[in-house]
């Protein structure tokens, strides 16, 4: 065959995976004679027999730039919108109505996906001439919503595809979405959209938030389970755990309007991937400010999400933007104070010293033993890091002094050191704890601290709340945080990785910092939680027992605007790396005591089986994202991805006797994919380069013991 021809091939097989028909004699017309005498490579069709889109197809020794000319001569012949380039590796789009160039899309797109374009075309209204609905958004004085929808609408029509929106936490991110998306759909600029969230918790928020705002669209929300979109629907809302295992089941066409929320946590490693499988608008959405000051200092996480925020949506700073210091001078954000208390060991900013005769030696493991009597070895007294406490040290006094304080001036107040007195309000509070067991610890010592607060017993003044993902995670958590928000007890919930992020209760009086993070990112979440307006709330109260604050630089310096001004991160010399407790005495320092007033500024649970599919197939696209492979490669390493998932319970790997089994026997079995593989020994290297990345820790290709296919199971 020439090297066409061999394209050829190759397209229609990209023509098959996107459901196209391709022996109906109707669908999809191979030399399709124009009246310039030309002939168009594919000429494709609705099933009335009405035209919809050229494909020229080229050869890869020729550049797919080279078809441009043709495909849009055809395209203007045929009296279609819709062009597609291919070589049957790459495929190139453009519609010829919208887009000055062509780019590069994930796959061609379904009938469906272009039946739907065309008739939303002929009816296209400008976008700018809709009205916005205050109903939803911009009302109550809001009109930093409409000014971002309106901001994002401009961009829109002027032919931008990526956009990155940045609203504080609490100024309605999701009624603006809400709101942008009915005028998308009512000037037909959008047909279907996605709703890309990160965890389930947020997904029934805008599900909920979508059924009161938008009735007359359909809207679905993707479970764990039956996980199939449903065609019918005009808005899909999903978690990337949930789209990055089912993305590759559709079309690039599929969706024409993508909203990020969260967005920053989104478009990196495994999630990119599936975000960008989708040619359609993408609009991101973040509370944390993209731009930071003293670069330098930001923690290295806060970097790569920042770059790659900025870098995915192709901006050097956020299409829209609207600060908490904007949202609290407008109304819209309650202010807050901190309250900055540490005791004398996480107040000694060189590190505090552990001495070998403060050790109870006897109550250590024998690996704990080993490893401290190394480190004494070389130092005695070890210097500690006051910022690892809980993770690699537990000193129980230092928890019970901060729970102390904690009610001692929730009752008492304090006397500022300018004589002003400063009264914290009593309500809800949020405790940010770093383990399972520092937040049990957290949540039995205010429990037992506030027991004369309590109506029984029984009753549970404080609880907590911990996931990881992980055999900590706490099963009945939802059922906890229901509870929090909707009953009068528990008062305080402990939270370990469940209310940093997206969750909403605007009861909260007080954040207790009982957790240290260097990175601005979560810090900001972790402060969002508070910042919510409620009938009788004026302000809310941070907790800072850590020194979290002050490394962040949040203090009464004004105009900040909720910018954070990063502080240099503290190194001590001798860190152990085990949990171990010391017995040691500790207490409130009172020359930390402070208050600041300044002016700026839950996770569904899976079954085992499900929450393993789910992992596998993360950590499969995380693998894949680093890999380059040709089309039918990809064709057959994504049955691979199904078939891991769906036997998650069962595969500790995927070996190569599988593909004589039922499905893949059924794709051509082990010689086909010897055959895409270029022969066994690369089809092996691969397979245990991906087993290695999605069952096991060890690096890619350097393991000799993957199973091969001598491995198969006697019968």
């Amino acid at each position: 065959m020439t090297n066409e021809a061999f394209a050829r091939v190759k397209i229609d097989q990209l023509l098959k995976d996107a459901d196209w028909r391709l022996t109906d004699g109707l669908s999809v017309r191979f030399e399709y004679p124009l009246d310039d005498g030309g002939k168009a490579d594919y000429a494709l069709f609705d099933r009335q027999g009405r035209a919809l889109a050229v494909l020229e197809a080229k050869s890869t020794s020729v550049s797919l730039a080279a078809g441009e000319p043709q495909g849009r001569r055809y395209a203007e012949q045929l009296g279609v919108p819709f062009i597609f380039l291919s070589n049957g590796e790459e495929v190139w789009f453009c519609d010829k109505s919208q887009d000055a160039h062509f780019r590069l899309i994930e796959t061609i797109f379904s009938q469906d996906d272009l039946i739907r374009r065309t008739a939303a075309r002929e009816i296209r209204r400008n976008l700018l001439d809709v009205p916005i609905d205050t109903r939803i958004a911009g009302g109550d004085g809001r009109y930093h919503q409409t000014a971002c929808i309106d901001a994002v609408s401009r961009e829109i029509v002027h032919g931008r595809r990526k956009m990155l929106v940045e609203m504080a936490t609490g100024t309605g991110k999701t009624r603006t979405a809400a709101a942008l998306m009915k005028r998308l759909f009512e000037a037909n600029w959008a047909t279907r959209a996605l709703f890309v969230v990160d965890r389930n918790t947020l997904a029934i928020q805008a599900e909920d938030a979508f059924a009161e705002h938008l009735p007359h669209l359909p809207c679905f929300r993707v479970p764990r389970t039956g996980r199939r979109f449903q065609d019918e629907k005009r808005i899909t809302i999903v978690t990337l755990q949930t789209l990055v295992n089912e993305y590759a089941n559709y079309s690039s066409g599929y969706f024409d309007t993508i909203i990020i929320d969260e967005c920053h946590r989104s478009i990196y490693g495994q999630w990119r991937r599936a975000l960008d499988h989708f040619d359609g608008v993408k609009i991101g959405l973040t509370a944390t400010p993209c731009v930071m000051r003293d670069a330098p200092g930001v923690d290295d996480d806060d970097r790569v999400a920042i770059r790659d925020t900025l870098r995915f949506f192709e901006v050097d700073r956020p299409t829209y933007s609207y600060s908490m210091a904007e949202a609290i001078a407008d109304g819209h954000l309650v202010p807050y104070e901190i309250y900055r208390a540490m005791t004398a060991r996480t107040a000694a900013t060189e590190g505090f010293a552990v001495a070998r005769n403060e050790i109870d030696w006897d109550a250590l493991d024998d690996d704990t033993r080993a490893e401290l009597e190394a480190l004494f070895a070389e130092s005695d007294p070890l210097i500690v890091d006051p910022t690892v406490l809980e993770r690699k040290f537990t000193i129980p006094e230092r928890n019970r002094a901060m729970v102390r304080e904690f009610r001692d001036v929730l009752e008492n107040g304090y006397n500022g050191p300018h004589g002003a007195r400063r009264a914290p309000e009593p309500g809800k509070t949020i405790v940010f704890a770093v383990t399972k067991r520092h937040a049990e610890t957290l949540a039995r010592m205010f429990d037992e601290v506030f027991a004369d607060k309590k109506p029984s017993p029984t009753t549970r003044y404080a609880d907590f709340v911990v996931s990881g993902q992980g055999p900590d995670d706490t099963i009945d958590g939802q059922a906890k945080i229901k509870r929090f928000k909707k009953e009068p007890f528990p008062q305080i919930l402990v939270s370990v990785n469940m209310l940093d992020t997206g969750f909403d209760c605007p009861e909260i009086r007080n954040l207790v910092m009982a957790r240290f993070t260097h990175s601005t990112i979560l810090y900001q979440q972790m402060r969002g939680r508070g910042t919510r307006q409620a009938p009788g709330k004026d302000r809310f109260t941070m907790w800072d027992f850590t020194g979290v604050t002050l490394r962040h630089g949040d203090d009464e310096s004004p105009g900040e605007g909720g910018a954070v001004v990063v502080r240099p991160a503290l190194k001590p010399s001798g860190v152990t790396r085990k949990m171990l407790t010391l017995d040691v005495h500790d207490e409130i320092d009172p020359a930390t005591r402070e208050w600041v007033t300044i002016d700026e500024n839950g996770n569904a649970f899976m079954d085992v089986d499900e929450a393993r599919a789910e992992h596998l197939g993360a950590g499969f696209e995380t693998w894949l994202d680093g890999q380059n492979f040709n089309s039918d490669q990809l064709r057959l390493l994504h049955l691979i991805k199904e078939q891991i998932k769906a036997n998650a319970a069962e595969f500790n790997a995927f070996e190569s006797w599988r593909f004589d089994l039922p499905p893949l026997s059924m794709n051509g079995g082990f010689e086909r994919a010897r055959a895409d593989f270029g022969g066994e020994a690369e089809l092996e290297r691969v397979l245990r380069s991906m087993n290695n990345a999605v069952f096991g820790d060890s690096p890619p290709d350097e393991s000799d013991d993957a199973p091969t296919r001598s491995d198969k199971p006697l019968n």
